[in-house]
Parts: C-alpha cells; sequence; structure tokens
C-alpha cells in the first residue's frame, strides 16, 4: 500500500475526524480499511477500530432489509465498477435505528486501475423522519380535508333550490370558500412534492403553449365570473421544466382572481419567446402590490412565509421556477393591478 494513499495523510484524518454526523472511510485492498474517521462512532455507535479489520463487522449492523443491497453496492466499488450511491440502515447496539447515505468513489492510478475506495457516510435520519411528515401531511390535506369537502360543497350545492334570493349570494360564498379549500389542497399537494423530492429535480424540455392552454381551459371553468384574455398568439416553443410547471401557471392564474377585489376580476396573458428564454405575462385589474411587498409576496427575505400577505402558492412558483433556471418577479399594471413575470429558459 502506498503512502500516498488518501487514507494514510495525517492532514486528511485530521479533516474528517472533527465531523460529526459523517464518517469517512477508505479501502485500499479488499476487506480491510485503511481509515475510518472520528464520526463512524456517532452513526454506529461502535467505535471505529472495532471494524478496521472486518467489514463484516459493520454488514452486520445493517437493518436485515438493506444488507443485502448494501453489500453488493460495496462489492461492485470494490471491483471497480463504478462509483455508487445507496441509503440503508443501520441497526446501533441500543436498538435504535439510523439511516445512512453513503457515497462511494473510486480513486484509479496512472493506470486507469482502482487504486484507493473512498466513501463518506451522512446521517440522514431526520431528513428521514421530515420526509414520512411530510408524506403524513399530505395524505391528511389530500384525503382527509379533500374528501370531507367535497361532502359539505355537495350538501351545499343541494341546498340552491331552497334558499331565497335574498339569500342565496350568502350560499354562493360558501360554495365560493369551499372550491378554494379544494384549490389549497392541490397546492399542498404540489408544494409536499417539490420540497420532499430529491435534491436533483429532473429537469425536461416541455410545451410551453400547451401547458398555458390547458391551465387557462380550466380557470375559465373555474371562474365563470371572470375574463381571461390572450394578447396575441401562444408560442410553440420549447421551455425547462417538468410536470409540475403547469403548477406555476395554475397558482399564478388563480392567485389573478382571489386576490382580485373587482366584481369583473379580468386577467391578460401574453407569451412571448426570444433568443434564449421566454417571458410570460399574467397581468390582472386587482388591487395589485405595494413596493415594498412585491419580494415578500413569493415568501422571500428573513420573515419567510410569515410576511403579510403571502401565499404557499406564490412560494411554490418562486421554488419551481427557480429550479428551472428561470426567474419570477411581480410589476405594477395600469392603471390598477399586478403583473406577475415569468421568464423560462428556451430548450428548443
Amino acid at each position: 500500500m502506498s503512502n500516498s494513499s488518501l487514507g494514510q495523510r495525517r492532514d486528511f484524518q485530521d479533516l474528517f475526524d472533527q465531523l460529526d454526523g459523517v464518517a469517512l472511510w477508505t479501502v485500499s485492498a479488499p476487506g480491510e480499511f485503511d481509515y475510518i474517521s472520528a464520526g463512524f462512532e456517532d452513526i454506529w455507535g461502535i467505535p471505529p477500530e472495532a471494524v478496521m479489520d472486518d467489514i463484516a463487522l459493520l454488514l452486520d449492523a445493517i437493518h436485515p432489509e438493506d444488507r443485502d443491497r448494501v453489500r453488493q453496492n460495496i462489492e461492485a466499488s470494490a471491483q471497480g465498477a463504478h462509483d455508487e450511491a445507496y441509503e440503508g440502515r443501520v441497526v446501533r447496539p441500543d436498538g435504535s435505528i439510523r439511516w445512512v447515505l453513503t457515497r462511494q468513489v473510486l480513486l484509479r492510478d496512472d493506470d486507469g486501475d482502482v487504486s484507493e475506495v473512498v466513501g463518506v457516510c451522512t446521517d440522514i435520519t431526520e431528513q428521514k423522519r421530515r420526509e414520512r411528515e411530510l408524506e403524513l401531511l399530505n395524505r391528511i390535506v389530500r384525503h382527509d380535508i379533500r374528501n370531507d369537502m367535497g361532502v359539505v360543497l355537495g350538501w351545499a350545492e343541494m341546498l340552491e333550490d331552497h334558499v331565497d334570493d335574498d339569500r342565496s349570494e350568502y350560499l354562493q360564498k360558501i360554495l365560493d370558500s369551499g372550491e378554494h379549500v379544494v384549490e389549497l389542497t392541490e397546492v399542498a399537494r404540489d408544494y409536499v412534492e417539490t420540497i420532499a423530492s430529491n435534491e436533483n429535480v429532473t429537469i425536461a424540455s416541455v410545451p410551453i403553449r400547451s401547458i398555458l392552454e390547458t391551465e387557462l381551459s380550466i380557470r375559465k371553468e373555474s371562474f365563470p365570473e371572470a375574463t381571461f384574455v390572450v394578447e396575441g398568439t401562444l408560442p410553440d416553443v420549447e421551455v425547462a421544466g417538468n410536470s409540475m410547471l403547469s403548477s406555476v401557471f395554475r397558482n399564478l392564474l388563480n392567485n389573478a382572481v382571489q386576490h382580485n377585489d373587482k366584481d369583473a376580476p379580468r386577467v391578460e396573458i401574453s407569451c412571448t419567446a426570444r433568443d434564449d428564454d421566454v417571458e410570460v405575462r399574467i397581468a390582472d385589474n386587482g388591487p395589485g402590490i405595494p413596493d415594498d411587498r412585491k419580494e415578500l409576496a413569493f415568501g422571500k427575505g428573513d420573515r419567510g412565509l410569515g410576511s403579510p400577505g403571502t401565499g404557499i402558492g406564490l412560494y411554490l412558483v418562486d421554488t419551481l421556477v427557480t429550479q428551472y433556471g428561470g426567474s419570477v418577479r411581480v410589476e405594477d399594471n395600469e392603471p390598477t393591478g399586478a403583473v406577475f413575470v415569468v421568464e423560462l429558459p428556451r430548450t428548443d
């Protein structure tokens, strides 16, 4: 074993021994560790010295349901197949379980042969717990609340023929509020899917015209009291996005009507294809947004979603558009109202 290997460098060892909740190890010969950082004990609950000469002890601590898969990943890297990243559960001596993300990197010599395998194990137990909580929240919102609201709306609609004309507006307010709650369950679902998804969000090339046309068609049915006008023609081009791009425009179109203080909400949509990107403008005739609240409208800044006037829908819009490599901002409309401007990179 060469003294120049990463696991033999004292400065390297001193650095990683300072990290809590992260274990780094190196292997230059199958079945035997050259180095395991002190953080190993934080995760496994046993000192690194206990497994230095016996990888089997490490594997024995892997949850039985994950053990074969983890062993296969370790062997694949040891044989020089390719770099690996995988998750698995560790059962500590006290019986507690920790989720671990392991990334294995192959270091090669001048001849292209694997000279050393470097692994980084990160404790992701807290992340897994948050994901489970988000899944539970999503099920409650999407199933329980949505279903109960559907029942409420069904009974309310049955009252339409039994309510005097002078009181019908109150029933309509109940129906409108109920429909808004149902819509919020959709926003919550999209939001949970976005923040619970893998950091490496898959970005594809999607047709912006068909997405806008579909969302406009649905919004016209949802808001018969509003007027939706398309200025010019929608360009038939592709932009960076994925299946969630429709949620961006759904939320912006909803926002243009639901926060509108006019008896006859009017929403104007335009889409311009430029050399490198596409600009979509959604303008309304509502009350507008003051300059000192334009950034806060998207939940940006220290106050985040707690800021007055913010909604989870606009926060979702900003999150998604940023993931796509684009931007969103709000401008003033004339004589009154707001214009939400979305810019997305072209991919065609």
